[in-house]
């Protein structure tokens, strides 16, 4: 079981074998993170998304695509719940995380970078949410043996980091 570090930057930038991109049920692209990699990756993200995830993904779900443009060889897309619609269910948070890394295994991926699943625009508690992916990610066996989780500010990544090492 990987040990997760804070990493303080852009998700988009990372080169790791597979980067998470919190994506919304449509796999369309989005705003937040979503956006982000799907502006990055270019076109071919969201022509895989369309061809591999014709009528979506089921929130707590997670598959993959290609990477694109990207310096990693694969997005895992995951759909996390909407805090601020009332989706407040934190079994569907943590099985983003393990579905990402069981997918991730899937690929053969060695390194994995994951941003804080539901915590922008969805609105989860931004400590909650860095609590569930540390858990989580503690507790999975995966042969996954780097995971970063990323924050693109730096209160972001000190929250983060003071999750990791209080727990």
């Amino acid at each position: 079981m990987p040990e997760p570090i804070a990493v303080q930057g852009d998700i988009t930038a990372q080169h790791v074998d597979a980067v998470v991109n919190a994506a919304n049920n449509a796999m369309r692209g989005g705003g937040g993170v979503d956006g982000a990699i799907h502006r990055a990756g270019g076109p071919a993200v969201l022509r895989d998304c369309i061809a591999r995830f014709p009528n979506g993904l089921a929130t707590g779900d997670a598959g993959w695509t290609t990477a694109g443009d990207l310096p990693s060889r694969w997005v895992v897309h995951t759909v996390g719940p909407n805090f601020s619609a009332g989706e407040r269910d934190r079994a569907l948070l943590v099985s983003c995380y393990r579905r990402s890394l069981e997918v991730a295994d899937e690929l053969g991926a060695e390194s994995i970078a994951f941003p804080l699943i539901s915590a922008g625009v969805y609105g989860w508690p931004k400590r909650d949410a860095a609590a569930a992916a540390v858990d989580t990610i503690r507790a999975v066996e995966t042969a996954v043996q780097a995971v970063r989780i990323i924050a693109f500010d730096t209160a972001t990544f000190d929250l983060i980091t003071d999750v990791i090492t209080s727990r």
